[in-house]
């Protein structure tokens, strides 16, 4: 390309033409326009007399600069003229490899990211470049292809909530090949020891130049709870002018929505990389937080999410005896006390007077007999999810309780009056404890040889005894059995709580085990050895712009993998939790360096504010075509023939040419910026209702499943259009989302006649009259009737509630229901021919192959799908956790009918059964 300043041209040789308007000018000055042509008879008497008005014999100077303008638009317009073109030296001809550092630390301008990547393919396309597209923190061969080919396809590029490490940049290193390619790399402003070996690896294929953010990289270090509050931490990359930021604290409200709970402010000084501040909450509400995030940052290294270590745990205390005066090592409340108050908030008082105030845990310490009232109470609150921690004690050894038959607060039935060991009066030495079995809570802890066990009392050898047992001394008797009971459990420690009995009380293994049994919650990140054995679940995760999302369908983590290994696609940050207890693994710690990215001079490095190249054909095209019409004008003006009978009509026509012309242009334009936006990506979409109210919601709730599909699946939807039924074409869309108002207008024909070919065509509608929570399906509601009104004229087959053996209830998740933002009645899909027949031996039968070409319902999807561009649901759903779930469960139809649409009857192949089986458990 050419360069002029800041006007380049991609055929720069039809320039040349330019010199020959000289030529051209002489020669129309040569030419003289023709002579007019009057007939009149009476001319002959008009001969001699001189005529006022003449017409020149030459073209006027100013015609012939219209005329010269307009061939020089058009010779310049072919020429191919851009306006801030990029420079040849920096551009390349070879090879484009567009290389992303794919962390967190470049999700908080993401988007302008990708505004300057569009331009960057635009460039590479026009110079007939390929390009291939690559990201450290998944690191593959790069793949060269035109340019065109990678247009919405940039999502491939974005950030993931790890950072590359340096296997992942050798891998990366070990893929390039011998192949010469430029590199345009897109930097996170994060300095790695292994950028150096890759920036010399890429400088040896060709030039690199460099994108990287002039802002700092904000991240927010792992909440700590000290002195009854809760301190924050803010870093940045580099010490700039002052900042101010706000940290959100989000949990959930009483009803289980989300909320922001609480907000704190902190200004980073001149110069200083760190902010702190510190947020004084109830613990009611500190159990209620989900996360912590600098607002704005928009990245997984802006939040921070916080975990049992946060949430302090209320533990009542009750002893079966008093304190003796001056005895307080033989209390049985002491060696607890001492273990559990740093972690855990003590209750103490009589067991009716705790019970109202709900606490985690319940330790009774040595009592035997429970009173009526108090034995209805604990069972109550154990069966609604308490665990209740039980010592023996001399008390209970004395007593009659679960001696015949097994108590309802006690694990297992007791033999009468215990066992001693090792004492004066006993032949045997003290035991120990034998290392704990794999399906134990307490298993790869260290059982240290010290602790041993003088007194304990014996569980009788009934047949599921040992399905009870999770501790026992090395001769095999049970030491900690456990029973579940209801949402709660029951645990009894054979052994006092204070040291008569045993020296467990004065190891740490003591405080382990009440750590796993989450009696207490552990302040400090426990160590890779403390968590061996065990295997920790994800349940919700980050993703790179820190937004949390369901864990799916992702296996388990060791434990020592989990506090110990770097984050990566096996590990990503997020709450993991075992049997007992949840630990969160953030993006960022406080061992976390985020040193800025320094490049060597020799790099070419560039801000986000890059000018784009804007082609500028079109216009000087348009203006020559704009010239020559009033050169038009103008030599029918000096021919008169704009005057007389017939020149207000030539003048009409011209000015009518004009208005009109451009018209069809701009409306063929629209189509075809509607048509480009809404097929580069899968796009949902939903009907235009004239109720701003409800197509704003219903705009929110596509965007919340296009979000969830996103994280959970392969299809990664566009942002959702909004449909009019009338200009708009529909075949882009694979569904549409149509609410039901009682007052919206009814289609015209020429729009049903798009609707019917729609469907025809394979495409979905889902109807949804919104009212499932005051109406059953029919005309008993005004919405259910406008539904009646709207469908009558679509071509709709036999429809029937959804059945059991549908494969809407299996393209992705197993469902059973279908709830929106209410749960109250069928949903109605395409019948199944009267054929169908399940064969034997198969779950399903052989339905059509065809989709449901419409789906109706009232549980008002769209409310429960919807969320905010920060991913924060904006109408409630039901109460609480089951509220909640109810959520969830809107979300999975959502994700179900998607797949559907698009793949068809595909999940009834019987090559899936096999797998749907063994989901089923059949």
């Amino acid at each position: 390309m050419t360069l002029f300043g800041t006007i380049g041209f991609t055929a720069p040789w039809l320039l040349a033409a330019l010199a020959a308007l000289p030529i051209l000018w002489l020669l129309l000055r040569a030419i003289p326009p023709a002579p007019l042509r009057r007939r009149f008879p009476g001319v002959a008497l008009l001969l001699g007399l001189s005529d006022d008005e003449q017409v020149s014999d030459r073209t006027p100077w100013w015609l012939l600069l219209l005329r010269m303008l307009a061939v020089a638009a058009v010779i310049i317009g072919l020429a191919g003229p851009v306006l801030n073109p990029e420079n040849d030296a920096q551009a390349g001809r070879g090879p484009l490899l567009i290389l992303s550092d794919g962390s967190w630390g470049g999700a908080a301008d993401w988007r302008a990211k990708e505004e300057a990547l569009e331009g960057i393919l635009a460039e590479a396309g026009r110079a007939g470049r390929t390009v291939a597209l690559a990201r450290l923190t998944t690191p593959e061969a790069p793949v060269f292809q035109a340019a065109d080919a990678w247009r919405g396809r940039l999502s491939e590029l974005a950030p993931q909530p790890w950072t590359p490490d340096a296997g992942d940049t050798e891998a990366f290193v070990e893929e390039l090949g011998d192949e010469a390619f430029d590199t345009f790399w897109l930097s996170d402003g994060l300095a790695r020891e292994s950028r150096a070996t890759l920036l010399d690896a890429l400088e040896d294929r060709g030039t690199v130049r460099v994108m990287q953010s002039p802002g700092a990289v904000l991240a927010l270090d792992p909440p700590a709870f000290e002195d009854g509050e809760i301190t924050l931490t803010a870093r940045r990359s580099a010490g700039d002018a002052p900042r101010e930021i706000t940290i959100a604290a989000h949990g959930l409200d009483p009803a289980g929505a989300p909320r922001i709970l609480a907000r704190a402010t902190t200004e980073f000084a001149a110069g200083g990389t760190t902010a702190q501040t510190a947020l004084s909450l109830p613990a009611e509400l500190r159990a209620r937080l989900t996360r912590f995030e600098i607002e704005g940052a928009r990245s997984a290294g802006a939040v921070a999410l916080p975990d049992d270590s946060l949430r302090r745990r209320e533990v009542a205390l009750i002893a079966g005896r008093d304190d003796r005066e001056g005895l307080e090592l033989l209390s049985p409340l002491h060696y607890l006390e001492n273990a559990l108050e740093p972690t855990a908030d003590l209750l103490d008082g009589a067991l009716t007077d705790v019970l109202p105030a709900n606490p985690d845990v319940i330790v009774l310490a040595d009592v035997a007999t429970l009173s009526a009232a108090e034995e209805e109470g604990l069972v109550e609150w154990v069966e609604n999810g308490g665990l209740l921690l039980r010592f023996a004690g001399p008390r209970l050894a004395a007593s009659e309780v679960s001696r015949a038959e097994e108590d309802i607060l006690m694990p297992v039935r007791l033999r009468a009056g215990g066992r001693t060991v090792g004492g004066a009066m006993s032949w045997g030495e003290p035991k120990q404890l034998a290392p704990f079995a794999e399906d134990s809570p307490f298993v790869g802890l260290d059982v240290p040889e010290d602790v041993t066990v003088s007194a304990q009392v014996m569980a009788q050898p009934d047949p599921g005894l040992s399905e009870r047992v999770i501790a026992e001394l090395t001769d095999g008797t049970p030491l900690v059995t456990r029973k579940e009971m209801g949402q709660g459990q029951v645990v009894l420690v054979h052994v006092s709580a204070n040291a008569e009995w045993s020296s467990l009380p004065l190891s740490g293994l003591f405080v382990q085990m009440l750590e796993r049994l989450a009696v207490s919650s552990a302040v400090a990140q426990p160590e890779p050895e403390d968590l061996e054995g065990t295997v920790w679940q994800p349940v919700e995760l980050l993703d790179g712009f820190g937004r949390l999302g369901d864990a799916g369908t992702l296996p388990g983590v060791p434990g020592p993998e989990l506090v110990s290994a770097p984050l990566g696609p096996d590990l990503r940050p997020g709450f993991y939790e075992s049997e007992e207890r949840t630990l969160a693994r953030n993006a960022v710690t406080a061992e976390t360096d985020l040193a800025p990215a320094v490049w060597p001079d020799r790099i070419a490095v560039e801000g986000l504010e890059r000018t784009q190249e804007t082609p500028l054909s079109g216009a000087f095209l348009l203006a020559a075509l704009a010239l020559l019409l009033a050169d038009v004008i103008a030599s029918l003006a000096l021919s008169g023939r704009l005057s007389g009978r017939t020149g207000g009509a030539t003048a009409a026509l011209l000015l009518a040419a004009l208005m009109a012309a451009p018209q069809p242009a701009a409306a063929q334009q629209d189509e075809d910026d509607f048509a480009l936006a809404a097929t580069q990506d899968v796009a949902l979409a939903h009907v235009v209702t004239g109720n701003d109210e409800i197509d704003d919601m219903a705009q929110a709730g596509l965007r919340g499943l296009s979000e969830t599909l996103i994280f959970r699946t392969s299809v990664e939807p566009a942002e959702p259009f909004a449909v009019d039924l009338e200009t708009d074409e529909l075949a882009f869309f694979p569904m549409l989302y149509w609410p039901i108002t009682p007052d919206q207008p009814i289609p015209s024909d020429e729009a049903y006649a798009k609707l019917n070919d729609y469907l025809r065509s394979g495409g979905m509608i889902l109807f949804d009259t919104r009212d499932a929570d005051v109406a059953r399906y029919g005309a008993a509601s005004p919405n259910g009737r406008k539904l009646q009104q709207l469908a009558r004229p679509l071509d709709i087959p036999p429809l029937e509630p959804v059945p059991e053996d549908h494969v809407l209830t299996r393209t992705f998740y197993l469902l059973k229901d279908f709830p929106g933002r209410h749960a109250g009645r069928d949903v109605w899909v395409e019948a199944a021919p009267a054929d169908a027949e399940q064969i034997e031996g198969m779950p399903f039968r052989n339905l059509n192959d065809n989709v449901t070409p419409v789906v109706i319902g009232g549980n008002d999807w769209a409310a429960a799908w919807a969320m905010d561009e920060r991913g924060n649901p904006l109408s409630p759903v039901g109460r609480g956790y089951s509220g909640e779930r109810q959520r969830e469960l809107a979300y999975r139809f959502g994700v179900n009918l998607v797949m559907h649409v698009l793949t068809g009857n595909y999940k009834s192949d019987q090559v899936h059964v096999p797998a749907l089986l063994d989901r089923l458990g059949q």
